[in-house]
């Protein structure tokens, strides 16, 4: 990884689905697409006898059953401009170890918000640790070419900020018990519009579910008690990274009138294409043929607007990325996030429903994973793993 400390990182045992090219993007340069294709970032069972005892200061005391459920920061609120993503890979060889790493992980940072999230491949054999009932390893999409070292891993701490100086510093600190797999630091454009807007000039978060409804998050976000989640996964949530690569110098050539086309939005309003206002309804059913609102068009792929649709709802998050690739030189690209009850049941149905969108042929992921990040509670972030 560009920011890691030299040694080679991990690399988890992926069943072999062999090397292929999708979705070549018109404009990028070949060597810079002829990434691995894998089917996930799983890491494989590890052989050793790790120590299981409960390390000190996650004791049971330390947890309050009866206190309030307290969800991580940084999900429902607004989105700062500044974001660094670091994925590490677990080098401690025992709980005690971890909890080191994660109390170390859990310190606070001034004027930023800090969450850290588990990855499905901290629970394997190492630790005895009982992984969120639905936390598996992301799959490869369609139009996916996964690059294994930009995939995965046992953590993911998320670094937000106003001031970029500070995310990227905190995220380069020394850890004990970790080494660094991939990082990416991300910010919002300026000069692309009013609003936060991603470098394809369209307003990031149009037609998100409204984070300040409280019940809405609850059904869409946050886990839930009877959701047949280990205890101490009840308050937290589901994440999902996609670090895609744009296609910009294909982008930048098309009309406006064709970008929205692709997206089924007015770039300058936000509005759905024949509406007046972002939050207006498309009226998919006054429009069947596609007439208006394209068939193949983002926001109709992404969100059908049917009652079935509903229940797939998921809250995103994104931040651009400016990255120095050795082999093609700088390329731009998207920090996708989203969080939701169910990774399945959200972001995975709608990608799904995505496959041959027009707005395929401008992106390429090629990386990131899925992850869980538990509720707040005792000394430091993941404590009551340790404790159920």
């Amino acid at each position: 990884m560009p920011d890691g400390d030299g040694r080679e990182p991990h690399r988890p045992h992926i069943p072999h689905r062999g090397m292929r090219r999708r979705a070549v993007l018109t404009g990028l340069v070949a060597a810079g697409t002829a990434a691995s294709a894998a089917a996930g970032c799983r890491r494989p069972d590890s052989s050793n006898n790790a120590d299981r005892a409960t390390p000190p200061g996650t004791g049971r005391p330390a947890i309050d059953r009866a206190a309030p459920v307290v969800h991580p920061a940084g999900v429902v609120s607004p989105p700062l401009p500044a974001c660094t993503m670091t994925a590490y890979d677990v080098t401690a060889t025992n709980r005690v170890g971890l909890a080191a790493a994660l109390r170390a992980l859990g310190q606070p940072v001034r004027d930023a918000i800090v969450s850290v999230a588990v990855g499905g491949s901290l629970f394997d054999d190492r630790f005895g640790l009982s992984p969120p009932r639905l936390l598996t390893a992301m799959p490869e999409f369609p139009s996916d070419v996964l690059d294994l070292d930009w995939c995965h891993g046992d953590l993911l701490v998320q670094i937000t900020a106003t001031d970029p100086t500070i995310a990227k510093r905190a995220s380069r600190r020394s850890l004990p018990g970790l080494r660094p797999r991939w990082r990416l630091d991300g910010f919002h454009p300026r000069n692309r519009g009013p609003g936060v807007r991603n470098l394809f000039g369209f307003r990031e978060g149009a037609g998100n579910p409204e984070a300040s409804d409280a019940q809405l998050m609850d059904d869409l976000v946050w886990v839930k008690p009877g959701d047949g989640e280990p205890a101490w996964c009840v308050g937290g949530t589901y994440q999902v990274v996609r670090l895609i690569r744009l296609a910009m110098s294909s982008w930048d050539v098309e009309s406006t009138t064709e970008q929205e086309k692709v997206f089924g939005r007015r770039k300058d309003t936000g509005a759905p294409l024949g509406q007046d206002t972002e939050t207006a309804d498309p009226d998919y059913a006054a429009d069947p043929d596609g007439r208006t609102i394209a068939l193949n068009a983002h926001i109709r792929r992404a969100n059908p607007r049917t009652p079935d649709a509903l229940a797939h709802q998921i809250l995103r998050r994104g931040w651009s990325y400016r990255r120095r690739d050795d082999a093609a030189g700088e390329h731009l690209g998207q920090i996708f996030v989203c969080y939701q009850r169910d990774v399945e049941k959200g972001f995975a149905t709608i990608q799904q429903r995505l496959a041959g969108e027009a707005l395929e042929r401008y992106l390429l992921p090629y990386g990131g994973g899925y992850y869980f990040i538990p509720p707040v509670g005792g000394e430091y972030p993941g404590q009551a793993m340790f404790t159920m």
